[in-house]
């Protein structure tokens, strides 16, 4: 169980991030608001609780790594990273400008912090079985965090990859499935059906854990659970709302990637701004 302080400051960093996200895409640009919201809780718990990360040092060779599979929501990656201090929190309005660090999809050599470049879905748990038998050759100690979307698992390489990590027991190797259920224009469980989607991870090797994906408590119970997995890896999958945190954008396919008006962006910061609030004063 985790002390209810610290889940009450992440779930206010949350919602800040939230915040951060909306005004860093801003009004009348295409991004991808849906899956960036979705995802935030998980990554809040990650790099603000779980990881052993140094954000003076994000080349640290003993850091937990981060790999964002589902490359095209790395805006709240963005965030986090600012919010830590491995970036200037001023550069988050660079987003997807020309000439900027922070890109639409992860540019490791381009970013401090990004582990790894991601962008044709379904590559990073290859990613990180690669990072987890380096790691292991070399003698270093370090977990593997990777955030699936599950559109991805229609990707054979996503298949591929988990049963790598099965057979190399790469049990550093954690996934996470952001279970927001839509894609870019709908369902995922549409003409190929993921579900049972548990069962279908443990035929292929791996130990898995069903949650809340915006429950603080749950993610944080989860992350403990999977760091004490010794035999086989860990799954995660985390139900969440695309889009969660404003209103008008939750459980809506259309605002996967798209531009949002600037009175759409009026209504999504002060709705954003209540909830930190009543947070704060909480």
């Amino acid at each position: 169980m985790h002390d209810d302080r610290v889940v009450h400051q992440l779930v206010r960093q949350a919602a800040e991030m939230r915040l951060q996200i909306i005004r860093m895409m801003g009004a009348d640009k295409v991004h991808h608001f849906g899956g960036s919201l979705s995802e935030v809780d998980i990554i809040t718990a990650l790099y603000f609780n779980k990881m052993r990360y140094n954000p003076a040092d994000p080349g640290w060779r003993e850091r937990d790594r981060f790999i964002m599979s589902k490359g095209h929501s790395v805006p709240a990656q963005y965030v986090a990273l600012a919010m830590l201090g491995v970036f200037s929190r001023d550069e988050l309005a660079t987003l997807k400008k020309l000439g900027t660090r922070l890109q639409g999809h992860p540019a490791m050599h381009h970013t401090p912090g990004i582990e790894a470049c991601t962008g044709a879905l379904g590559e990073g748990l290859s990613y990180a079985n690669g990072i987890a038998l380096g790691g292991r050759l070399q003698g270093l100690h370090f977990r593997v965090y990777c955030l699936i979307g599950d559109g991805e698992l229609h990707e054979g390489q996503v298949w591929e990859a988990a049963m790598t990590t099965a057979q190399r027991r790469l049990t550093n190797v954690v996934a996470i499935i952001d279970r927001n259920h839509l894609k870019a224009m709908d369902a995922p469980d549409g003409p190929k059906v993921l579900d049972p989607l548990a069962e279908r991870w443990r035929t292929f090797g791996w130990t898995v854990r069903e949650i809340d994906g915006h429950d603080m408590a749950a993610i944080l119970d989860a992350l403990d659970w999977a760091e004490q997995q010794t035999d086989r890896p860990a799954l995660i999958i985390a139900y969440t709302i695309k889009g969660k945190g404003v209103s008008f954008i939750e459980g809506q396919a259309g605002y996967h990637n798209s531009a949002i008006s600037a009175e759409q962006f009026t209504r999504a910061i002060t709705e954003l701004e209540s909830n930190l609030h009543a947070l704060v004063e909480a």
